[in-house]
C-alpha cells in the first residue's frame, strides 16, 4: 500500500531550513521540494512512464515558483503522462520550437529564399531588383518579426504603404515575393500557413497608364522630314529609323552587337536574355533597313556594339539619348523611343496585316511557348514582306508621295 504523504504548506515552505545535506518535502503525486546545504528551495517532479521511473524533472525555485504554480505545472506534467507523452521531452521539444520560433524572423527566410535563387535560378537583373525591394520595402517593416507571427493584415499594410507613393509595379512584384517567401517557410515546415496567397485579391488598383507618347499617323511624314533633316548624331537618327523598321524596344534597339545581324539571311538575331519576354526573336530585315546597317557596319570598326557610346566606346548609348533627340528636334512629349513600337502597331493594324504577324513582329508575349515558337517560324516569310511594305511606305510618305492604301482584307 502506498504511503500517504501529507501536502505541503506555504508555511512549512517558508519555514525549511538547509542542513549539512539535501533533503526533500514531499506534497504527493511526484511533487517535492528539494532543500540544499546552501537554502536554495527548488521544486523537483518524478514520474512513471511505459512501467519506468522517469525525472526528475525540475520546475523552478521557490519562492519565485510558489507552491500553487508548482502544483499547476505537476498537473500539466500528470496530464501528459497519462496521454503516453514523456513531459521532460515535451518541455524540451516546446523549447526548441519557441527558440526556432523566435530564430525564424521574416529576415531570415526572406535572406534563404533570396539566396537560394540567387544562386542560379535569376538573372543578375532580376536578382538585383529582389535586393533593392526586399532592403527597401519588405525588411524594414517585417524583418525582425517572427515570420510565423505574421497575419494577411500585416501584409497589407506593409503592401498599401508601397502603393500609396505611386509604386504599383513594385506593389505587384512584392505580392508576388512575399507569396514566395511565405511558401519557401512552409516546406520547410517554419508555418503552416501561407498568409501571402491571394494578396492581389486586394490590392489597390493602378490609375491607367497612358501609351508612350508617338505622333500620329497623319504627323508621321512631317517627323521624318524634320529627322532627317536636323543635323544631330547620325548614329542616333539612325536609330530611330530602325526603331521604325523593326518594332524593337529602345533597349532591345541600344545594346544590340553586331554578332546578332545575318547580313546574308537579312535577319535580327535577339537572344531570350536581351528581350522583356525572354525568348529569343527573329526580325526581318527590310532593304533599308540593311542599308542603314551596312554603313554603320562601315563606320563602327572593330567594335562590337551597334550603337556605342561615342563618351565610352565600350558601352552602349544610354537609356535616354534617343529622347533627347527627339526633343531637340521639335517631338518632346510629342514622341519617345518606345512610342515608335506604338507606330508601327497602328500602322500595321489599320493596312490590315495579320494580327499574328504584328504580335509576333513585336515580339508579344505568348502564354504558349510551343506554339510561340512554331509561329516565329511560320511567319518569318510573311513578317518579312510586311515590314518591306512598311519600309517602303515609310521612304514615300517622307518623300511626300502620294500613298495607294492596301485593299481590305489583302493582307491576312
Amino acid at each position: 500500500m502506498p504511503r500517504t504523504v501529507k501536502p505541503l504548506t506555504e508555511t512549512k515552505c517558508k519555514s525549511a531550513k538547509p542542513k549539512t545535506k539535501p533533503y526533500k518535502l514531499f506534497d504527493g503525486d511526484g511533487l517535492f521540494l528539494l532543500v540544499t546545504p546552501t537554502g536554495g528551495k527548488l521544486w523537483r517532479f518524478k514520474y512513471r512512464l511505459d512501467g519506468k521511473e522517469r525525472g526528475p524533472i525540475a520546475f523552478g525555485s521557490y519562492p519565485e515558483i510558489g507552491l500553487a504554480a508548482a502544483r499547476d505545472l505537476r498537473r500539466n506534467a500528470r496530464e501528459l503522462v497519462a496521454k503516453g507523452i514523456d513531459p521532460d521531452n515535451h518541455r524540451k521539444e516546446v523549447k526548441l520550437a519557441a527558440q526556432t520560433h523566435r530564430e525564424n524572423t521574416f529576415a531570415a527566410l526572406a535572406e534563404a529564399w533570396y539566396q537560394a535563387n540567387a544562386s542560379g535560378n535569376w538573372r543578375p537583373t532580376t536578382a538585383k531588383k529582389v535586393r533593392l525591394y526586399l532592403d527597401l520595402d519588405l525588411l524594414p517593416p517585417l524583418g525582425t518579426r517572427p515570420i510565423a507571427e505574421i497575419k494577411r493584415a500585416e501584409l497589407i499594410t506593409v503592401l498599401r504603404k508601397i502603393e500609396a507613393r505611386g509604386a504599383f509595379n513594385v506593389a505587384k512584384k512584392c505580392r508576388g515575393w512575399l507569396s514566395l517567401i511565405f511558401r519557401y517557410a512552409r516546406s520547410l515546415g517554419v508555418i503552416e500557413i501561407n498568409q501571402a496567397t491571394d494578396l492581389n485579391v486586394v490590392a489597390a488598383q493602378a490609375p491607367k497608364s497612358k501609351p508612350y507618347a508617338h505622333v500620329p499617323q497623319s504627323e508621321l511624314p512631317a517627323f521624318l522630314r524634320a529627322l532627317n533633316d536636323h543635323k544631330a548624331s547620325l548614329q542616333i537618327k539612325r536609330a530611330c529609323l530602325l526603331l521604325l523598321l523593326t518594332g524593337f524596344r529602345p533597349g532591345e534597339l541600344r545594346k544590340a552587337t553586331w554578332d546578332e545581324i545575318d547580313f546574308k539571311a537579312a535577319t535580327w538575331n535577339k537572344s531570350g536574355a536581351d528581350m522583356k519576354m525572354k525568348r529569343a526573336h527573329v526580325v526581318p530585315l527590310s532593304a533599308q533597313a540593311i542599308t542603314i546597317l551596312s554603313e554603320m557596319r562601315n563606320d563602327a570598326g572593330r567594335n562590337f556594339l551597334v550603337f556605342a557610346s561615342p563618351y565610352k566606346p565600350k558601352q552602349p548609348i544610354s537609356d535616354g539619348t534617343i529622347n533627347r533627340l527627339l526633343g531637340a528636334i521639335g517631338y518632346k512629349g510629342r514622341q519617345t523611343g518606345h512610342g515608335f513600337r506604338h507606330v508601327v502597331s497602328t500602322a500595321l493594324n489599320e493596312r490590315g496585316y495579320n494580327k499574328d504577324w504584328i504580335e509576333r513582329q513585336l515580339a508579344h508575349g505568348d502564354d504558349d511557348e510551343i506554339r510561340g515558337t512554331y509561329n516565329q517560324a511560320q511567319y518569318l516569310d510573311q513578317r518579312r514582306e510586311m515590314m518591306q511594305e512598311w519600309a517602303d511606305h515609310l521612304d514615300s510618305i517622307k518623300a511626300n508621295e502620294e500613298i495607294t492604301p492596301y485593299k481590305s482584307g489583302q493582307r491576312k
